[in-house]
């Protein structure tokens, strides 16, 4: 397929290579154990195949999906060679990704017509949530953008602490109250200064409990409710943080997520720590919600925007 022949950028090429060694060198492993022995693709092959996918955590739906369009290569083609099944899993998982992801992008942007862009941000603790809106800040300044952060995590005290550490950093203004406020005033406060210092973009942090669903759905929707009395729209998207390192563990808070917000992005992290890539791929595939950005490094710069065709070949490598 000609968009593997596309000119990747070389320095985020690099990071999402070396933040995805562990996978594609785990996933590798397993293939070439698979397909030993063996000089075309048959049902041996293709069972090997899914039990591969399965343990790379690509997720048992997908997995169904990817070896179902291999058979109907097969089957048209009659015979396919195992030194092909590389560059065949290649372009039918991009199609897959395809399929939920429009993946072209490269670069941090927001829509011109949305002013603030306000993009609301959920996960249970420990995903990597602050450390991304931290980056994502970064980013956005990086590109001209002003930014205003909210910290409506009010259910921990070192929540407002990390986010007031990274808002330093990245030298952002930061609207907080003391632990215990109602989160919902928070991103009021947070939307009003904003829209007052003409900010381009607000990122709100929120609690990120996942031991009562309804609270959770019931805290979010007051949030999002009370954000829309400053600006109409808001929010413009509600970004969901995963981390990707627990594999089957992020399709789990993902359901849970899912159910009680509406997400409209993903952002999978920590993928440079693990051999379970495959994730992203279950991931967008069984939620159909585009993933948006992927962690590939601790470095400020290793939040990186997900492209679908730099992904697949970096795993596929």
């Amino acid at each position: 397929m000609s968009f593997f022949k596309k000119i990747f950028s070389s320095e985020k090429k690099e990071t999402l290579d070396k933040g995805l060694e562990k996978s594609n060198a785990s996933f590798f492993n397993k293939l070439s154990k698979a397909v030993a022995g063996k000089s075309k693709v048959d049902d041996d092959v293709l069972d090997n195949l899914e039990e591969v996918l399965v343990t790379s955590d690509v997720g048992v739906n997908t997995t169904l999906k990817v070896i179902e369009r291999i058979e109907e290569r097969v089957a048209k083609d009659k015979y396919l060679g195992t030194d092909e099944l590389n560059k065949i899993l290649r372009e039918e998982i991009a199609g897959l990704l395809s399929e939920t992801n429009s993946g072209e992008e490269t670069e941090y942007t927001v829509p011109a017509n949305k002013k603030p862009y306000v993009l609301m941000v959920v996960g249970v603790n420990g995903v990597g949530k602050t450390t991304t809106i931290g980056k994502l800040a970064y980013q956005f300044k990086k590109k001209g953008l002003k930014v205003v952060l909210g910290a409506a995590d009010t259910f921990r005290a070192a929540a407002i602490d990390q986010l007031q550490v990274w808002a330093d950093r990245v030298d952002v203004p930061m609207v907080r109250q003391d632990m215990g406020s109602d989160p919902a005033s928070v991103a009021f406060d947070a939307l009003q200064s904003g829209v007052k210092q003409d900010a381009d973009v607000i990122i709100i942090d929120t609690a990120g409990r996942l031991h009562n669903k309804v609270n959770l759905m019931n805290e979010l929707t007051k949030v999002k409710r009370v954000m829309q009395k400053v600006v109409g729209d808001a929010p413009h998207d509600v970004l969901l943080v995963l981390d990707g390192s627990t594999g089957q563990n992020a399709f789990e808070q993902a359901k849970q997520f899912t159910a009680a917000t509406e997400v409209t992005s993903l952002a999978v992290t920590k993928l440079d720590g693990t051999a379970k890539g495959g994730v992203v791929i279950g991931i967008s595939d069984q939620f159909q919600i585009p993933v948006k950005y992927i962690g590939v490094g601790e470095g400020i710069e290793d939040l990186q925007v997900f492209n679908k065709y730099e992904f697949v070949d970096s795993f596929f490598k």
